[in-house]
């Protein structure tokens, strides 16, 4: 499947995902709210799957924002944590959508490699940890948090391992394209 059509899915499985879970808490909708739920569960992991599949980091990393904007479209407008952190995420990944297009160019990502001091903490092995590294951890933090928490639904909890495994193949992708640009 295309990104898009990867795209298209994740965006079906976070609204079932959403109608689902309003189901279980409306009288007589539980039954119908568990099946969307299991629908839209099965949808997303089905997608990520498929983008993992590809091994690209601006697929990945697409999905993954996708999913993360429908969840902040479907967070309730009071639920300030969930929105501040969903909004972080979703910006971290806007500046690793730019870096990715920076570590095609040679000339350009050797201002990149430059501007990150030598220490290991801003490195991922020899390589800067740029806002791509910095978007991917931070994410897979606040996952594993998300894995965390009791009371998780199994299946979702399926699904949360598989966007976490979706986020390292994303940078080991990256990270191969770091060393095909530092390389040249």
């Amino acid at each position: 499947m295309a990104a898009i059509g990867l795209v298209s899915s994740i965006a079906d499985a976070a609204l079932a995902i959403d109608f689902g879970r309003k189901g279980f808490a409306t009288k007589g909708k539980a039954e119908e709210g568990r099946v969307l739920y299991e629908e839209g569960i099965a949808l997303a992991m089905s997608s990520f799957k498929e983008a993992q599949s590809t091994a690209d980091p601006h697929i990945l990393i697409l999905v993954e924002y996708t999913f993360l904007t429908q969840e902040l479209q479907f967070c309730h407008e009071k639920d300030k944590n969930s929105r501040n952190s969903l909004t972080q995420a979703i910006q971290n990944f806007d500046d690793a959508f730019l870096v990715l297009e920076i570590v095609e160019d040679k000339n350009n990502y050797k201002f990149v490699d430059k501007s990150h001091p030598r220490y290991k903490d801003y490195r991922v092995g020899v390589y800067p940890k740029d806002s791509f590294h910095v978007a991917c951890s931070s994410h897979k933090t606040r996952i594993k948090n998300m894995l965390r928490t009791p009371g998780v639904d199994p299946i979702e909890k399926d699904l949360l391992e598989q966007r976490f495994s979706n986020l390292s193949t994303a940078q080991s992708g990256y990270i191969e394209k770091q060393k095909k640009v530092m390389e040249k």
